[in-house]
């Protein structure tokens, strides 16, 4: 008896050697994410993060991709920082193959600018890179900086004669801008140890993921605000969310494509997390886009009926209720109908919002009976034809389908087979007849269909932007330095076609896909077919 406890002690105290070798390989030197990420400063609306080393950087060799999201020049101040500060023989070990985060931030004055942050490896030794200058052809001149009561460094590069300011963060983590104000920020910064405002991956999923984006929703408004300086709607739904997504790189040669989970916050309350609550929709709407789509939100579905119920739920939370019932008890009394009821009962699995080139704004709105729905529609609108009238009353789009649909206030409507018009003039109307009967769809382009199979097929949110479509918008309600940079990068994000946000229901949550692909080289012909 003695002999088997002996034994199993030494079976348990293996197994227990086992598991911590285990778990040390599963968490090799540089794996220091969430270490690193809790030095990056809260305002980070988006962070990068790839391995620093050669391997990575072989596979965007050639590759237009990195240069046409970043901007040809942002790039190449990035690239001199890994060749001429990493790359350093003097300190180039302790950075090689350490995970390297690029996060986006707003800035007081400057807009928006990048910070690079990352750790060192064992053994490193700071005062390394005060000695950089005295390396021969080192290419850069260091001079101490005193950031925020924190120590750093002045680092300036001959190649492209601009200076580059490091924070040292304190236990081997470095951050570093080409903005002092930023720098700056990062100095102020202080470790908020198990607090993250990103969620993180596992250190295993994190050492299988050629690269990963992470995603503070918050933080898109006041990115936006910088970005844009027009009260613009596009994408209002997805800034509002109150949610973090990590997404990992499915490498492709002509596309960006990320995928992962976006995680609601506790105690989320936004108009999107209504659609966590329904199974993901195969998504037909998006075949009767105008091929002159700028960009649009799709919504869909699972149950059309619980979707009202839950919308109106919301309504109550958001205070509104008493304005909503109030509309439709009117209507009843005017119209004799109970429009929620029946408007409800006939709504199909989809709705959408699409803005055009030129700026026509559009609702579509799948319906399970497009001949059942005229008889309401007519009752509670002044009819211009037979199919075509103006709601009598403000506000019904918002009420009947959410948030997104709140910029179509006394909209004129018709009904064209199950379909569901709204849009803001008559003229919009004939327009969109024009193209239904016509067959003029972006769906009938190549270059859309191409960039559509590497879409998911079913989603609950899906929001799209054509680039080329959307420039005269962007234009109009961008930041003129903004705006620029997207006119005048070549590489840049004209080279793309479009691009795809796409949320899907799954655990209370949403599993998320983020496609940006190339243009074609026939894009521009595609693109002019319908013009």
């Amino acid at each position: 008896m003695k002999k088997q406890i002996i034994t199993t002690i030494i079976l348990l105290i293996a197994t227990a050697a086992i598991t911590v070798v285990y778990f040390k390989n599963l968490n090799p030197p540089g794996s220091n994410t969430s270490r690193v990420m809790a030095a990056i400063p809260d305002n980070a609306a988006v962070i990068f993060q790839f391995t620093n080393e050669k391997s990575f950087y072989d596979i965007f060799n050639g590759n237009t991709l990195l240069e046409s999201v970043t901007g040809k020049n942002q790039i190449a101040d990035i690239d001199t920082v890994r060749d001429v500060l990493l790359g350093n023989p003097l300190i180039a070990k302790y950075f090689n193959g350490q995970s390297l985060f690029i996060s986006l931030h707003t800035l007081k004055d400057n807009g928006v600018d990048l910070l690079l942050t990352l750790s060192a490896g064992k053994g490193f030794d700071e005062g390394l890179i005060g000695q950089l200058s005295a390396e021969k052809n080192s290419g850069l001149i260091v001079n101490p900086l005193h950031a925020q009561g924190a120590k750093g460094y002045s680092i300036y590069f001959n190649s492209i004669k601009k200076r580059f300011y490091v924070v040292d963060k304190g236990e081997g983590i470095f951050a570093g801008s080409f903005s002092e104000e930023l720098a700056e920020l990062s100095a102020q910064t202080k470790f908020k140890g198990n607090k993250h405002d990103f969620v993180l991956l596992s250190e295993q999923q994190n050492a299988n993921s050629l690269a990963n984006l992470y995603v503070n929703y918050e933080q898109l408004t006041p990115l936006f605000s910088k970005l844009f300086v027009n009260n613009t709607d596009i994408f209002r739904s997805f800034k509002l969310l109150s949610a973090n997504a990590v997404l990992s790189l499915n490498y492709k040669s002509d596309a960006f494509m990320f995928s992962g989970i976006s995680t609601l916050q506790k105690g989320s309350f936004t108009y999107l997390d209504i659609f966590t609550s329904q199974q993901p929709v195969v998504n037909h709407l998006k075949d009767i886009f105008p091929a002159t789509t700028a960009y649009s939100t799709n919504l869909s579905v699972s149950d059309p009926l619980k979707f009202g119920a839950d919308l109106y739920q919301y309504h109550v939370k958001a205070g509104i209720q008493k304005e909503q019932d109030s509309l439709f008890k009117k209507i009843k009394a005017e119209a004799g109908i109970s429009l929620r009821t029946e408007f409800n009962n006939l709504l199909g699995n989809e709705f959408a919002i699409v803005t055009t080139r030129y700026e026509e704004k559009y609702a579509i709105i799948s319906v399970k009976d497009g001949s059942k729905l005229l008889p309401f529609m007519t009752n509670i609108s002044n009819m211009v034809t037979g199919n075509m009238g103006q709601f009598k009353y403000s506000k019904l789009p918002f009420f009947l389908l959410g948030d997104a649909f709140g910029i179509l206030k006394k909209p004129y409507f018709m009904i064209l087979d199950n379909y569901l018009i709204l849009a803001t003039s008559q003229k919009e109307l004939s327009s969109y007849s024009d193209t239904y009967l016509n067959r003029k769809f972006l769906s009938k382009t190549d270059a859309y269909n191409q960039f559509y199979d590497l879409l998911s097929e079913r989603s609950n949110v899906a929001f799209f932007i054509n680039f080329k479509n959307s420039q005269q918008l962007l234009k109009r309600d961008m930041n003129p330095d903004v705006y620029s940079s997207f006119e005048n990068n070549n590489p840049g994000w004209k080279s793309f076609y479009g691009a795809s946000y796409q949320l899907s229901s799954a655990d209370e949550n949403f599993y998320t896909n983020f496609c940006m692909r190339l243009n074609n080289v026939d894009t521009t012909a595609v693109n002019n077919e319908f013009q």
